[in-house]
């Protein structure tokens, strides 16, 4: 696959070219010292992904992507700093339209330099399979005008109809591309849904504080940063916080509450995905309806097989919206899934679990 890398730094365009050059399904076709640069050699070189550091001279990050995906739309990984306004910037990216983005490691430590490079090389890695196997619909992104017509041999299924008063809890897990899906779910889940809504996306914890905090400004139902031993209160949304595992658990006959830790401590991806159903359906059994979201790897394959073993259906979306089919791919292949279906289609489905207002 073709890699553009862009960075100000010299010393991070060598050891991210470095990096990726090593892997032998990886070409480097060109490095960009800032945005104008990325946005010029995007349309010449037409790579398979973009990396892109955010703050840059001349042009910085966000408005670079502005530009490649008007003019010349690919995968863009985004790289961006552990800091509350670099988690902004990074949730204003995923809606302009990146297909993910990775926290950019500026520690002298070797450790902690190579464990960004692994992330990356495992991103990118995602990112140009997705986009050599992408069907000609392009991923759900919010305020970016589609590129080309749905496959009507990838269309949705049909929209299930829910037992709605069946479930005490939804889950909800997703990953790569996953922020700006849940932004079209929670914005259209009516204020009068009665159940608790747990998330778990793959970001570090300042990520999903931030995404917490700007979800709770726009959708209908209050989100807030989940905490540890929090109990579960019907028509509320809790965040997972990122760098830790959240799990479900029975505070009494009628009520969860939420356990996080760092359980399971050789998970891969923090919240798991895993974690958060299988203590679902421990806890509450067939009474959880699950949906997993866009995102690299099979993270919540296993979780969502104890939710199906337990009678807890699944939602997964369909293929031709995800950024990355990963996840959702391993549950719907494992024949775990209720249903695959497009992100309006979930809001639909989801919207029959609130009460409608008399006539």
């Amino acid at each position: 696959m073709r890699i553009l890398i862009t960075d100000d730094s010299v010393f991070m365009r060598s050891a991210i070219g470095r990096a990726l050059a090593e892997q032998p399904d990886f070409e480097i076709v060109g490095k960009a010292r800032h945005g104008r640069e990325a946005v010029e050699l995007a349309k010449q070189l037409r790579p398979d992904v973009v990396t892109m550091d955010i703050e840059m001279p001349e042009m910085d990050g966000l408005t670079a992507l502005r530009q490649i995906m008007r003019q010349s739309p690919t995968q863009v990984l985004m790289c961006s700093t552990l800091t509350t306004e670099g988690s902004r910037q990074s949730l204003q990216a995923l809606r302009m339209g990146a297909a993910d983005v990775i926290p950019k490691e500026t520690s002298p430590r070797p450790a902690a330099r190579k464990l960004f490079l692994e992330d990356l090389i495992r991103r990118v890695r995602g990112l140009g399979e997705s986009s050599r196997h992408r069907p000609t619909a392009p991923p759900h992104t919010p305020g970016v005008e589609p590129t080309a017509a749905p496959n009507p041999t990838q269309a949705s299924d049909p929209t299930p109809t829910l037992d709605t008063h069946r479930f005490e809890l939804l889950c909800i897990a997703s990953s790569t591309g996953g922020p700006p899906v849940l932004e079209t779910l929670l914005t259209a889940m009516p204020a009068t849904l009665r159940l608790p809504v747990v998330i778990g996306q793959h970001m570090p914890r300042i990520f999903t504080q931030s995404m917490a905090e700007r979800f709770n400004d726009i959708c209908p139902l209050p989100v807030v940063h989940a905490e540890h031993r929090t109990t579960l209160e019907p028509g509320r949304v809790y965040i997972a916080p990122g760098g830790q595992h959240t799990h479900i658990e029975r505070a009494s006959l009628a009520q969860c509450r939420l356990k996080i830790n760092d359980e399971p401590r050789d998970a891969l991806y923090k919240p798991s995905a895993d974690a958060l159903f299988s203590s679902a359906a421990e806890a509450c059994g067939s009474r959880v309806l699950g949906v997993i979201l866009t995102g690299i790897g099979d993270d919540g394959l296993r979780g969502a097989g104890q939710l199906h073993k337990a009678g807890a259906p699944i939602l997964a979306q369909s293929q031709r919206t995800c950024v990355v089919y990963g996840m959702p791919r391993a549950v719907a292949q494992a024949g775990y899934a209720t249903a695959s279906l497009d992100p309006e289609a979930i809001a639909a489905t989801l919207q029959q679990l609130a009460p409608r207002a008399a006539a």
